[in-house]
């Protein structure tokens, strides 16, 4: 997938750990961990603007998009 999460990177920017995170935006330790390995699917806005608000940065901090080989197919195919 071409989207990259970064939000480990956010968290050792900030020095606060998962468990802190995850207790300060009201979700489980587990979907933190979750999210910072990229195994979502999804993540519902209001759970990004908590995370966003607890870090002190921008949805464009946590969530990186880079094109891979896959990206020149899928846009042919729209």
């Amino acid at each position: 997938m071409p989207i990259i999460v970064n939000l480990d990177v956010m968290l050792a920017r900030r020095k606060m750990r998962s468990r802190e995170l995850a207790e300060r935006i009201g979700i489980t330790e587990q979907n933190v961990s979750l999210l910072k390995s990229g195994k979502v699917r999804g993540v519902r806005f209001d759970t990004l603007a908590r995370i966003c608000e607890t870090l002190g940065c921008q949805p464009g901090d946590i969530l990186e998009f880079v094109p891979g080989p896959d990206a020149a197919d899928e846009s042919a195919a729209d």
